[in-house]
């Protein structure tokens, strides 16, 4: 063979064994970037294929939501140590209550037998002489889990009802502006939330804006898979009146 040829015969041997080495290179780098990005997922379970897109999503706002709302609860008895004096009970014990595995369901003599909206109601009640953090963060968290049925995960054979997910949010409104609006005997809101004054915190509204867009975000999403239409309902929140869940 030629000199030349012989050189181009080299040259093009060594960039097809370079181009092989680089492919090689580049399929194991893939392949850990692959394993790496997976090790920080949730292991993967045989009921996740019994879910459609729209229940792993389900799940995910769900979990938002009670995020938002045990964050909400420490937020409250630390602006309002005087409600949880009112009792034996530790903060502990009171998130057991709402997000533990046995969490209440129904009503209690501390609530009054009350759930829901009923609850919310109580907590800015002026007779009302218990825990008014618990009664506002009992009918809130139990208002919520109605909305999405009481369920903790959700599968293809579940529903859900974008209206009552609409409602509850309309209904956080509501709540936000009785809150601003009912005081005690010394002029003072029942339940302390955001303040004004000379330290501003608006920490808790920025909570329950999160929680209500939650909310708005799932009712869309379930209005367009059930192609329906959600009902409005803001001329309720003047009127103070709780939308039903």
């Amino acid at each position: 063979m030629p000199c030349n040829a012989l050189a181009f015969y080299n040259l093009d041997k060594y960039k097809k064994h370079t181009d092989m080495r680089l492919k090689y290179l580049c399929l194991i780098f893939s392949c850990f970037i692959f394993v790496s990005g997976c090790s920080h997922k949730e292991p993967f379970r045989i009921e996740t294929l019994a879910k459609s897109e729209i229940d792993m999503v389900a799940d995910q706002h769900l979990k938002v939501a009670n995020q938002l709302l045990a964050e909400l609860l420490l937020k409250l008895y630390a602006r309002n140590p005087r409600e949880l004096d009112k009792t034996s009970y530790s903060v502990e014990y009171r998130a057991q209550q709402l997000f533990g595995e046995y969490r209440l369901l129904q009503g209690t003599k501390e609530t009054r037998d009350s759930k829901g909206s009923d609850t919310l109601l109580l907590a800015v009640d002026e007779s009302f002489s218990g825990d008014r953090v618990f009664a506002l963060m009992y009918g809130l968290t139990g208002m919520i889990q109605t909305s999405y049925n009481n369920q903790d995960e959700f599968f293809i054979t579940d529903s859900l009802d974008e209206q009552r997910l609409y409602n509850s949010a309309r209904n956080i409104e509501i709540l936000l502006w009785r809150l601003q609006q009912v005081d005690d005997e010394n002029n003072q809101p029942l339940i302390l939330t955001n303040a004004t004054g000379p330290e501003i915190n608006l920490s808790f509204e920025r909570l329950f804006g999160k929680l209500i867009a939650n909310q708005d975000m799932m009712a869309q999403l379930i209005a367009r898979k059930n192609h329906r239409v959600i009902r409005s309902a803001v001329h309720t929140i003047g009127s103070l009146i709780f939308l039903p869940i």
